[in-house]
């Protein structure tokens, strides 16, 4: 089959852009017209153009904000101050491997014109397409837990404790206006949003970086060479753990569908791959540069110290404080600063990515605003109600985090697994299906993925499991989860395009 036949058609003048995730009319425009050598010759890939670079450019980046929420950045500093460098190797390498994963998103979502969650619903049976979807729900409504409670942390820092947790996660819940507003005017409005929230988060923790003179030679080293003890296991597992996110696996294979481009030619197909390749290892390699200047500063500050496994969001600013002092801005307003920009843009983009997946998995048909609120509403609420329980203390916001990181962790394989499965199909993917060499490292790295996350489960659980009851539900949910993997596996050799 050939990719030709995957095209998807543009939705018809009867269809209601405003009733589905992205529709026709906010597309970006980029199939060439009578450009010269526009179809290349021969029909091959014209050559490399930064105009063409910077038509694509965009969808990389927002994808990238899942790489900088305050998940990350407390497993960042988590790692610099009970690590110190030696974890840098396995930081680079796990963006590395997120890329990877990122990578076949959008490749899927390029060549098919549909979205992981579209295309698990429609080459899975109707109960496992449910189960997907709650599953993937569910690790959405974690990272935005998270991501929430980072915004209002880094409000009520910011705001000398005058608005409390629970009065930042109702201003934070405002950024879905923000997100309407600025979806009204275009994709590029948005995405010049998010360019300067990692534009703002970038200066924060490098100036931050700049006041606290991390060693050159040390961050050379921790990148360069491999180091792991068993004190800093729980760490490591931490760095590659919070790299790949269930529901930015979904979300970029929509994003990239907000450029318009000829499916009939294999050649445009080709060079729109080519362009989000490099734009979204641009968007990486900045990403990983921040998540570096966080881990080093922390690195520098705590490695060694008595209180270095005892640092956390909410503590974190206040400690570099103590240390560092004032200077022209306070290092605590810049840490709280970056950590608003974190917070609020991966809220945002958790906003998109849950209408994507509800449209995608429940086929939907709503009006923007209302998507926004009930996909804004399943992690407010939730957050309101965990801001009032914990606001007083930061030992049970510590717990809190773990559990919401297992909750993530769970959830893993059921976006991992049914995107290699769908990638790897000729009948799926026609000509652009992945070849044997890179689908055995995709594998590799999503079974190493699990592998790391399962270990994290087991240790979490070794811990807190008591009493026969519990043990017992325990087990059988464990049961119930190897058989739902182990039926995805076997499933993803059996799909056929229905098309």
């Amino acid at each position: 089959m050939q990719p030709e036949d995957n095209q998807v058609p543009l939705l018809s003048d009867q269809d209601s852009d405003d009733d589905v995730a992205q529709g026709s009319g906010e597309k970006i425009h980029v199939i060439r017209m009578n450009e010269p050598g526009a179809e290349g010759s021969l029909g091959a890939v014209p050559p490399f153009s930064w105009k063409r670079l910077w038509l694509f450019t965009g969808p990389g980046f927002l994808m990238s904000i899942a790489f900088l929420d305050p998940g990350n950045l407390e497993g960042d500093l988590q790692a610099g101050a009970i690590a110190g460098y030696s974890l840098l190797w396995l930081l680079m390498w796990a963006t590395a491997m997120g890329l990877l994963v990122q990578l076949l998103a959008a490749r899927l979502g390029v060549v098919t014109g549909k979205h992981l969650a579209e295309l698990c619903s429609e080459e899975y049976p109707t109960w496992a397409g449910m189960v997907l979807w709650v599953m993937t729900e569910l690790a959405l409504i974690g990272a935005d837990i998270q991501e929430v409670i980072g915004s209002a942390i880094a409000i009520k820092i910011l705001s000398n404790g005058t608005f409390p947790l629970w009065a930042g996660v109702l201003i934070t819940a405002c950024d879905c206006f923000i997100f309407l507003f600025l979806e009204n005017y275009g994709v590029r409005k948005l995405e010049a949003f998010f360019a300067v929230l990692i534009a703002t988060m970038a200066i924060s923790f490098a100036w931050m970086f700049g006041e606290t003179k991390p060693s050159g030679t040390e961050l050379l080293l921790g990148i360069l060479v491999p180091k792991l003890s068993s004190k800093t296991i729980k760490q490591a597992v931490g760095v590659v753990g919070c790299i790949i996110m269930p529901h930015n696996v979904f979300l970029h294979s929509a994003l990239v569908q907000s450029r318009e481009i000829d499916r009939n030619k294999k050649a445009r197909v080709q060079e729109a791959l080519n362009y989000y390749s490099i734009e979204s290892a641009a968007a990486l390699i900045v990403s990983f540069i921040i998540n570096l200047f966080v881990t080093t500063v922390f690195a520098k500050a705590f490695y060694n110290t008595e209180i270095a496994s005892s640092i956390g969001l909410v503590n974190a600013g206040q400690y570099l404080e103590e240390k560092y002092g004032g200077g022209l801005i306070p290092i605590l307003y810049i840490w709280a600063i970056g950590l608003l920009a974190a917070g609020q843009s991966s809220t945002i983009t958790g906003t998109y990515a849950g209408q994507f997946i509800m449209v995608g998995f429940l086929k939907l048909r709503l009006k923007k605003w209302l998507r926004a609120l009930i996909t804004r509403s399943c992690a407010i609420i939730p957050t309101i109600i965990v801001a009032l329980i914990f606001d007083t203390s930061e030992r049970t916001l510590d717990v809190l985090n773990e559990w919401l990181n297992v909750l993530q962790s769970i959830q893993i394989p059921f976006a991992l697994i049914p995107l290699l499965c769908l990638v790897s199909k000729e009948q799926i993917m026609g000509a652009f299906k992945i070849g044997n060499v890179l689908k055995t490292v995709a594998w590799l790295v999503t079974v190493l993925v699990i592998v790391i996350n399962g270990y994290l489960l087991l240790d979490f659980f070794s811990s807190v499991v008591t009493g026969l009851v519990f043990t017992s539900m325990v087990s059988a949910f464990t049961g119930a989860y190897l058989a739902f993997i182990i039926y995805l596996v076997s499933q993803g050799r059996h799909i056929k395009s229905r098309d």
